[in-house]
């Protein structure tokens, strides 16, 4: 699709313009053909008023940023596919369509996280509220409809929204899916031995990524998956990449193979770029919105960023929830890094380092290994070193 930006013009501002005033972002403007046989103040017709809903200007600028910042999106001002896919789905409230599972194509929305969220907050386990009506999401819909005895045929139609509307919330003592995920990290123990893990290089193929001081992120973040692949295999764990080196799939295909490999933990690597040379850091997403995010995705982005701050010396950008298509989709819990910007001369020289690398790698390795300890065995942030148990294979 074309990005939209501030000064661009025509139907599709004008559309994304309605969007935003439907969902208050915007006030509502009058209709075109009102404004064009009257004008403004109600004199003669005003080309210049009758055009005013096709531009996206500074008002319109600051719309869509608060509605990026509200959705966990990037905050750029710039529509794209992510902000018009955000866009469509908040078009959905629940109640205005039939929800159900279509395998291949699933129904996204604000309606189903509405649902998901009703669901979890009655005990029933949907996952996390990401908005999409998969097979969990499904299953959570049958089990309501057979304890409520309803025909379990996993649709929420009239009847099943009508007891749901009913019911209040059950679960206490936090939110459902944060018990859940805690729960089963617990259950899972400290071993990572043949754990999998889906390593993402963010570009690769004909995408080189940011450019800058002799660097190309595409090489950079390969360097970085190999260094932590076998580091990973060396500890016992096992790895699949998530594409090839000449592939750069998009972030829905990522996700999709790391999920039909029934990987344990998705780990995203990214440098980052900015027109200013002053910007540097290191920065950990995990995804994350005003309904939810992944527990212990959240609480692996942490770990991951308190260890490559110790162990790098870069500056700490923190940790942010982002509803990211590749953090969205993903089934595990999924982390993006930024290892730092190559428009930064510091940051640059630090990534052009092997050393800093290997370090970068067993800042993750580290960081996923004090994800499964226990509170009382988690040591302080830089201490740890986990033990080689075996030879890389080949």
């Amino acid at each position: 699709m074309k990005l939209l930006r501030l000064g661009d013009r025509g139907p599709a501002v004008a559309e994304a313009r309605a969007a935003l005033a439907h969902l208050s972002f915007l006030p509502t403007a009058p209709r075109k053909s009102e404004e064009a046989s009257t004008g403004p103040t109600g004199g003669s017709p005003s080309a210049g008023a009758a055009e005013s809903a096709d531009v996206f200007d500074p008002a319109m600028d600051r719309a869509v940023r608060a509605f990026q910042q509200s959705r966990g999106l990037s905050a750029d001002g710039i529509i794209g596919p992510d902000t018009a896919r955000a866009l469509e789905e908040a078009r959905h409230q629940l109640g205005d369509r039939l929800l159900y599972h279509a395998a291949g194509h699933p129904l996204v929305g604000d309606d189903v996280a509405a649902l998901q969220e009703r669901l979890s907050n009655m005990g029933f386990d949907v996952g996390r509220a990401d908005g999409i009506f998969g097979p969990r999401t499904e299953a959570a819909v049958r089990d309501f409809q057979r304890n409520r005895g309803l025909e379990p045929d996993g649709r929420c139609g009239p009847v099943t929204l009508r007891e749901l509307q009913r019911l209040q919330r059950t679960v206490t003592g936090g939110r459902p899916d944060v018990l859940r995920e805690s729960v089963r990290l617990l259950a899972r123990g400290p071993s990572l031995l043949g754990m999998l893990v889906a390593i993402d290089p963010g570009h690769g193929g004909d995408d080189p990524g940011v450019v800058a001081h002799g660097l190309t992120e595409r090489d950079v973040v390969a360097d970085l998956a190999d260094r932590l692949e076998n580091r990973l295999r060396s500890s016992g764990l096992r790895t699949m990449r998530v594409h090839e080196s000449d592939e750069a799939p998009d972030d829905a295909e990522r996700a999709r193979r790391a999920n039909a490999a029934g990987a344990d933990l998705f780990i995203s690597l990214h440098v980052d770029g900015n027109p200013s040379p002053r910007a540097e850091g290191v920065a950990c997403y995990y995804f994350g919105n005003a309904r939810g995010s992944s527990a212990v995705g959240e609480r692996l982005a942490l770990l991951v960023q308190k260890e490559l701050v110790s162990r790098t010396g870069m500056l700490d950008c923190r940790t942010h929830p982002k509803t990211w298509e590749l953090l969205r989709r993903t089934t595990m819990p999924a982390v993006r890094i930024e290892v730092g910007y190559l428009t930064n001369p510091r940051d640059a020289a630090a990534l052009a380092s092997s050393e800093v690398r290997a370090e970068v790698a067993e800042a993750v390795l580290t960081a996923i290994q004090r994800l499964y300890l226990p509170p009382e065995q988690d040591p302080p942030t830089g201490q740890l070193r986990v033990p080689r148990v075996a030879t890389p294979s080949s």
